[in-house]
């Protein structure tokens, strides 16, 4: 029976509906009271009925619910023969429901649209060479797929032959459509706008990055926040007292009527759906321009943070450096093909430069390598010992540097360089310097933070500390550390947090990841490693750096939205009650016109939440016109944590 009531609840509603309607159609244009009430009277049982099984279903599981309310308050209306207010009452409290379950379905459209876009099967090539329909769920890795003009890509891939555009809104959140050819990545989601090419299959199903979007933003919106979860022990304790309180008043009143009235307007719906509607409109906003919240705490916490701290290499800069100056010792040619031995072995940003550059050196074999997190590669080739790193590395294996290094080093630094050092069999053999562009806008992002309430913005490293100090003064951060392990910005986390801080650490390295987890909230650039991305709080799926101001903005917004719908939720709730206490015209049908009324209020203040990206991008002119008023003061940082 619950089931069927469930089932056919809005049809029910319809129904209490059209016999109010016949009600008062029988009363005015025929005078028969007899068929008003018989009328009034089937519609207070029919619309009654699938309130009073939620009621029970829910003192079953001994919870006092908003639909005990209504119910006691129908049945209390039954006894006085008010059958015009129970039956107004019933089809008001079904109909109110009804249009916030459209209304909660609209906010949730961003997961929608995201599994709509997500093709049911793809073309597969056979074994004679041929093309064939199968289903998403028949492909393997491997599979090579063709994709043409106007088709949605079905997994993430590598295009192996053939050209074309294309749009990659659902990953990114950017419209441009991208130039695609054979070596370039494509992603499931995404559409081919043009063109046709041919695929090979790296991720498919739920291990595509468009399948973990679609979890992500699923577990967001079904997670609760702290403010969430502290409303429904409010609504638990409320709704007892808001029963005792008519009883009482039903008691040294002896009016029936106002105990019942009490029931209907002390109904906290609004405020039960006020704070979980905000939250979902938000997570449903970020989703859709590529910002990807792991749940409504998320965001509560994002937008009281004041300090941030960034990684600087594919953070504050592309992350595609290039070799600029190489200083040589002793057997420099040598040297410089063992270093592309190894660095062909690493998809570190650094050591697809160092390839890059040395593209025509032959590659020997890596017999055994291993990293040194925050210090490099150490490496056997063709029976040498290859490091490969930075200072800290040389210094833990005891490598000797002259004055002459020295001061190559400090040079190659001191022009904003990062160093690559290379030492063989224990001798220092290469000092390269690497530069790397920093990101378009930065500086504009920057100062939308400031302006947005984030005091601290910090530059950790693990390059060296001139290096960190030029980006640091260019970008008018206000303090930067550089040679520090990953262990030493999880620890620089951990000291700001003991300080009363709120943190966010912006990375996308696999070294990032210690200080994405310890910090309170951890952002993921969508560029980088599936560790940085599993262990962040909220990804950046293009990894644009500009997503970040939209992104703490966003947060505020929908925080600032949440303590709103609280506040009308609580407001109506206190005037209805005064009014009924202290006024002859508020009744019951009034109240739950105004009570439904307060709850659509509370999902359309929401919904303003999905609209909110023209608001932040209309700010961007005046952030950049007020750019060199805004940068403030920059702290040099030590070479180590003291």
């Amino acid at each position: 029976m619950q089931k069927w009531l469930m089932k056919n609840r809005n049809r029910l509603t319809a129904i209490t509906g059209i016999l109010i309607v016949l009600a008062f159609a029988a009363k005015w244009l025929f005078k028969s009271e007899t068929a008003e009430s018989g009328l009034l009277l089937a519609a207070s049982l029919i619309g009654g009925f699938p309130i009073a099984a939620s009621a029970w279903q829910a003192l079953k599981v001994k919870v006092i619910s908003i639909d005990l309310l209504v119910t006691l308050a129908i049945l209390g209306a039954f006894v006085i023969q008010e059958f015009e207010e129970s039956a107004i009452v019933a089809f008001l409290f079904l109909f109110g429901a009804y249009l916030e379950q459209r209304t909660l379905a609209k906010t949730r459209s961003a997961i929608k649209k995201l599994v709509e876009m997500v093709p049911e099967t793809a073309l597969r090539q056979t074994a004679d060479g041929d093309f064939e329909e199968v289903d998403l769920d028949d492909l393997d890795e491997g599979d090579i797929l063709l994709v043409k003009t106007g088709g949605k890509i079905p997994v993430d891939g590598e295009v192996v032959s053939g050209s074309g555009t294309a749009n990659e809104a659902s990953i990114t959140g950017e419209s441009m459509p991208l130039g695609k050819k054979p070596g370039d990545p494509v992603y499931a989601g995404t559409i081919l706008e043009n063109g046709t090419i041919r695929i090979k299959a790296e991720k498919v199903g739920d291990e595509t990055t468009f399948g973990k979007i679609i979890e992500l933003v699923e577990e967001a919106q079904d997670s609760k926040s702290q403010a969430e979860r502290l409303i429904d022990r409010f609504s638990k304790y409320y709704t007892p007292v808001v029963l005792l309180l008519a009883i009482i008043v039903g008691l040294i009143s002896q009016d029936l009527e106002l105990a019942v009235t009490i029931l209907v307007l002390g109904c906290p719906g609004a405020l039960v759906i006020g704070v979980p509607v905000s939250n979902v409109a938000g997570i449903g906003n970020g989703a859709k321009q590529g910002i990807l919240f792991k749940g409504s705490e998320v965001i509560t916490k994002f937008s009281k943070v004041d300090t941030i701290m960034f990684d600087k290499t594919g953070t504050l800069t592309y992350g595609n450096p290039r070799v600029s100056q190489v200083k040589k010792y002793g057997q420099g040619q040598l040297a410089e093909q063992l270093l592309v031995s190894v660095e062909k072995e690493s998809a570190h940003p650094l050591a697809k430069a160092i390839t890059g550059y040395y593209e025509d050196l032959e590659a020997k074999e890596v017999e055994a390598s291993q990293v040194l997190q925050g210090g490099g590669i150490v490496a056997q080739v063709a029976g040498q010992q290859v490091l490969v790193g930075n200072r800290y590395l040389l210094d833990q294996y005891h490598v000797p540097v002259t004055k002459e290094m020295e001061k190559d080093m400090e040079e190659l630094a001191s022009a904003g360089n990062s160093l690559v050092l290379v030492a063989v069999n224990g001798q220092l053999e290469l000092a390269l310097g690497l530069k790397d562009e920093i990101r378009a806008g930065v500086k504009e992002d920057l100062v939308a933070l400031k302006k947005l309430g984030v005091k601290n913005l910090l530059l950790l490293s693990g390059d060296n500390q001139k290096t960190v100090d030029l980006v640091a003064e260019e970008l008018g951060l206000t303090e930067a550390y550089g040679q520090l392990l990953p262990e030493d910005k999880a620890e620089f986390v951990k000291k700001r947090q003991a300080a009363g801080e709120i943190v966010a650490f912006v990375g996308d390295g696999i070294n990032d990841s210690p200080s994405l987890a310890r910090a309170d909230i951890g952002i993921a650039m969508g560029s980088g490693t599936d560790v940085a991305i599993e262990t962040s709080n909220v990804v950046l799926m293009n990894g644009s750096f500009d997503r970040i101001p939209r992104d703490l903005a966003l947060a505020k917004a929908t925080r600032r939205n949440m303590i709103e719908n609280i506040t009308i939720a609580l407001a109506v709730v206190a005037v209805l009650l005064v009014s009924v206490l202290a006024s002859s015209w508020m009744n019951m049908a009034i109240g739950m016109f105004v009570h439904e009324g307060s709850i659509l209020v509370v999902i359309f203040n929401a919904m303003r939440l999905l609209a909110y990206r023209s608001k932040l991008q209309k700010s961007r002119k005046l952030i950049e016109n007020n750019f060199s008023q805004a940068t403030g003061p920059y702290t040099k940082g030590s070479e180590s944590i003291q």
